[in-house]
């Protein structure tokens, strides 16, 4: 019996050795395919993140420009009407926004009691932002 089960045992393996074989044949070279369709996938992935990644920081950059420089008109702005009634008015930039300039035009309406105030805000010689206000002669 013992001889019989090894008989059959072998005669498995034969079968098993030579359909295997023939189906081994046909699929040779598929799991290098695989693995290389696989990586190429994996790549365009990483590069669609990293590009998304990219673009979040681009616009993150750009806000946070754009904020400063709101901050910044807003507060030209509030200094400007403190002062006195004139027609150009002189601005300092604080230390707290390196690279950013302010220009201040100011333009008369209804004769010369009221006053249209611009505040262009530039960083890095690229306008940013254009704040107006309006001031009384009080």
């Amino acid at each position: 019996m013992i001889v019989g089960n090894f008989r059959l045992k072998r005669a498995r393996l034969s079968i098993f050795v030579l359909f295997g074989d023939k189906e081994m044949r046909q699929e040779k070279g598929t799991a290098l395919l695989e693995v290389i369709v696989s990586l190429a996938l994996l790549g365009i992935i990483g590069v669609l993140f990293l590009s998304g990644a990219q673009n979040s920081a681009k616009a993150r950059l750009q806000a946070d420009e754009r904020t400063s420089a709101k901050v910044l008109a807003e507060s030209i702005i509030d200094s400007v009407k403190k002062m006195d009634y004139a027609s150009s008015y002189n601005v300092t930039i604080p230390g707290d926004y390196p690279g950013y300039t302010a220009e201040v035009t100011a333009t008369y309406l209804d004769g010369n009691a009221l006053q249209k105030i611009a505040v262009v805000i530039t960083h890095r010689n690229h306008e940013v932002l254009t704040l107006e206000n309006y001031k009384a002669d009080r």
